[in-house]
C-alpha cells in the first residue's frame, strides 16, 4: 500500500511453475493491470522456450506462449508431437541462442548427453509439460523428477499445487521411492511453528490431493522434515533427495546452498515399511 506501483507494467516469474493461486494473489493484492508472465528456459541457452507476451491474455496457471525463434513442441516417448497431453519439451529446430558446445567438452559428449540423447538431432530440454487450448503452455516439473506410480507419469508440480493450499505446510518436496516392483509417492513437508503432522493433517493432505488431482497423486508416505535442500539459486532438489532416499551418493553437492539438509532424508524408518 505505501508503494507507488503505477509504473510497474510486468512481473516475470521463473525457477518453478507458478501456481494458479499465485496468479490470483498478484492480481488481487499487488496490481490488477500488470502483465504477470511465467517464463521457462535454461541457463545454457540464456533464454526462454516459453514465456510472456504483452499482446496476449494471461490465463492463471499457464505460460502465455512459445517464445519467438523457438520451435517448441511437446513429444511423447516415441517422438510424436502432442497437440494435447503431457510430454517432453523439445525444440525441433536450431535457435539463435543455442550453444555450440560446453566448455572443456572436447568430443561434445557431455553436450550431446545433456540435450540430444533422447531424440536424434532434436533438443530435449528435460522439462515435462503440455500445450493448452489457448496455445499457451504448462510446465509440470523436471522430466527426471517425474513420478511414475503404477506406470502413470505425474509431474511434481501437480502435487505441490495442492499441498500449497494447506496453511499448516510451509513447503514440501515429493519424490518417487522404488517399492515392491513399483514406485510409491513420498511427500516430505516442512510445517509452520506449532503445527504437528498428526492423523488429521495427513488426512487433509491426502483428501486435498485426491479431490483436486487423482488417486494416483496421493502420497503413500507423508513425512515431516525441518528443512528442504536447495540449490544456490533457491530451487528445491528433488533428484538429490531421491538419491538419498535410495541410499545412493549425491552428485554435485557443491551446488547446494544447504547440503546438510540432505541428512534429514537418509535412513528414514518410515520408508522401510
Amino acid at each position: 500500500e505505501p508503494h507507488d506501483l503505477s509504473s510497474l507494467s510486468t512481473i516475470l516469474s521463473t525457477g518453478s511453475p507458478l501456481s494458479h493461486e499465485s496468479f490470483e494473489y498478484v492480481y488481487r493484492d499487488v496490481k490488477e493491470d500488470v502483465l504477470l508472465a511465467s517464463i521457462a528456459g535454461g541457463t545454457d541457452i540464456i533464454s526462454c522456450f516459453v514465456g510472456g507476451c504483452p499482446t496476449r491474455p494471461v490465463y492463471r496457471g499457464q505460460i502465455q506462449c512459445r517464445a519467438l525463434g523457438m520451435a517448441v513442441e511437446f513429444w511423447d516417448e516415441t517422438g510424436n508431437p502432442l497437440a494435447s497431453g503431457k510430454g517432453e519439451l523439445v525444440c525441433k529446430q536450431s535457435f539463435p541462442s543455442m550453444p555450440i558446445g560446453f566448455w572443456n567438452d572436447e568430443d561434445g559428449g557431455k553436450y550431446h548427453r545433456a540435450y540430444f540423447a533422447q531424440f536424434d538431432n532434436v533438443w530435449c530440454h528435460g522439462d515435462y509439460g503440455e500445450l493448452t487450448p489457448q496455445d499457451g503452455a504448462i510446465i509440470h516439473g523436471r522430466s527426471d523428477a517425474v513420478l511414475n506410480p503404477g506406470g502413470v507419469r505425474i509431474g511434481t508440480a501437480e502435487i505441490y499445487r495442492q499441498v500449497e493450499k494447506l496453511d499448516a505446510i510451509i513447503e514440501s518436496i515429493v519424490v518417487g521411492q522404488d517399492w515392491e516392483d513399483d514406485v510409491r509417492v513420498v511427500l516430505f513437508v516442512v510445517l509452520r511453528e506449532g503445527e504437528a503432522l498428526d492423523e488429521s493433517l495427513e488426512q487433509a493432505v491426502r483428501s486435498t490431493i485426491r479431490q483436486n488431482a487423482t488417486p494416483r497423486h496421493v502420497p503413500a508416505k507423508i513425512i515431516q522434515v525441518p528443512e528442504i535442500p536447495r540449490t544456490l539459486s533457491g530451487k528445491i532438489v528433488e533428484l538429490a533427495v531421491r538419491e538419498v532416499v535410495h541410499g545412493r551418493p549425491v552428485n554435485n553437492v557443491d551446488a547446494l546452498a544447504n547440503p546438510e539438509a540432505l541428512a534429514h532424508f537418509a535412513d528414514r524408518d518410515e520408508l522401510q515399511v
